[in-house]
């Protein structure tokens, strides 16, 4: 996936949030010099746009590291190009380099 344009900090809101310990051990491990705060910036930007239909447009072919065939189940868009992915369709989960299993459309890999 791409980096997120960062901001200042001096630009965000102050925002307090209880973790867990082992939650926040293993954010601090996971975000090497980027900084547990940051990732977690940037984990839940990524809920963000793939709640609201725009993940797409942030991962890229070369993001995705293996497929696995599925059915898609509900409504859902491709991870990919944003294209609806109907109820019952034949899909591909894409596990991507972050670890995160996604929905493909298999035309979204074709060269």
């Amino acid at each position: 996936m791409q980096a997120l344009p960062r901001t200042s900090t001096t630009e965000m809101e102050v925002t307090s949030i209880r973790l867990e310990r082992e939650l926040k051990d293993k954010l601090k491990e996971f975000s090497g010099d980027q900084g547990y705060q940051a990732l977690v910036r940037d984990i839940l930007w990524n809920y963000v746009h793939e709640r609201s239909g725009n993940f797409g447009s942030r991962l890229t072919r070369s993001d995705v590291r293996s497929t696995i065939p599925a059915t898609a189940r509900q409504e859902q868009r491709c991870a990919l190009t944003g294209n609806v992915i109907r109820p019952n369709e034949p899909i591909l989960l894409g596990l991507t380099a972050q670890g995160n299993l996604v929905p493909l459309k298999a035309e979204s890999l074709a060269d």
